[in-house]
């Protein structure tokens, strides 16, 4: 199972950039890889998200990753595939698979580890070796927003197992599990897309509750884990998780003794780009811990790939990142 791709050798300038491209994990539009997005392949971008505008059958899914992997063999294809209401396979006609928060009123973990196992067994076949799933949030907030049915519900043990069980089914078909949303979602009244959320818990509340399910993944080998656009003041009063070594580097870590790939929600997300902005924010992502930067699910151009390039190669040379953050 690769999760990341290897480097391909180059010196100075030619290397930096290579190595700010690496980080990205960008989407594009259409069901064709276009040019652009081939190009800057070759030139070290080594991971593309697909999203619902990029799939119209299992055919031409599997078509457009031969043609990624034509100019790199081991390009990484990410996708969030969580079944139930957040599909991209089945985007057209609503999934044929049963969503986290079914599994979880069924509670029947080898049900939920087949269910994980079949959905990765048909990414696999597609070319996908990368699903950014399962969510491993405990849904406590009954008006959450944004979670809500993609939790397996708002008790910790129960998210806990279920998560475990979706991460082994998952990875046993080949396709690397990335839990989400870290250190969890669950708690906030307020959807990411739109603004910074806020949960105001206390350390012992995090650590018995959003931190249990995520303890789960690690030990069931979770390839990845992606970060959450959200303030939790009892583990850093200034920056969210997305942006604070506090809880990406400090908890996440070295408290949980996490050693796979960090990789960030979408960058464009309100919670981000309306108070840092894409490209501050992607720096101080990896500065915090993260390795990957997903941006896409809005914004899907060459530019905000450039954008990104850009401004990871000026922290560098301007001494704000060091340049062993880029180097996976």
């Amino acid at each position: 199972m690769t999760v990341l791709a290897h480097r391909t050798t180059a010196s100075g300038d030619d290397q930096l950039t290579r190595d700010a491209l690496a980080v990205l994990q960008p989407g594009f539009e259409g069901t064709t890889a276009p040019a652009w997005l081939l190009r800057r392949v070759s030139e070290g971008l080594t991971a593309v998200g697909l999203f619902g505008r990029n799939i119209a059958s299992p055919e031409q899914l599997a078509a457009l990753t031969a043609q990624l992997r034509a100019e790199r063999d081991d390009v990484l294809v990410a996708i969030d595939e969580e079944g139930g209401d957040v599909t991209r396979l089945e985007v057209r006609r609503g999934s044929s698979f049963p969503g986290n928060l079914a599994l979880g009123a069924v509670d029947d973990t080898e049900l939920t580890r087949d269910v994980a196992r079949e959905l990765g067994r048909r990414l696999a076949e597609c070319g996908v070796n990368l699903n950014w799933a399962p969510s491993a949030d405990v849904n406590s907030n009954p008006d959450n927003p944004v979670i809500g049915v993609r939790s397996f519900g708002a008790s910790t043990e129960l998210a806990a197992r279920h998560t475990a069980a979706y991460v082994t089914g998952l990875q046993s078909a080949g396709v690397a599990a990335c839990t989400k949303h870290f250190p969890g979602h669950g708690d906030t009244n307020v959807d990411s897309h739109h603004a910074l959320p806020r949960i105001d818990a206390d350390r012992d509340t995090l650590a018995a509750r959003e931190l249990v399910p995520f303890r789960a993944a690690v030990e069931a080998g979770t390839k990845a884990v992606m970060s959450a656009h959200i303030l939790v003041p009892a583990l850093d009063p200034t920056r969210p998780a997305t942006l604070s070594p506090q809880i990406l580097t400090g908890l996440l870590r070295k408290e949980l003794g996490y050693e796979g790939l960090i990789v960030t929600d979408g960058m464009e997300m309100n919670a981000i780009a309306g108070t840092y902005g894409i490209e501050r924010g992607s720096v101080l992502a990896i500065a915090a811990g993260a390795d990957a930067i997903c941006v896409g699910g809005g914004l899907a151009d060459e530019a905000t790939v450039l954008r990104l390039r850009d401004a990871l190669v000026a922290a560098v040379r301007e001494g704000a990142l060091p340049p062993s953050l880029l180097n996976l």
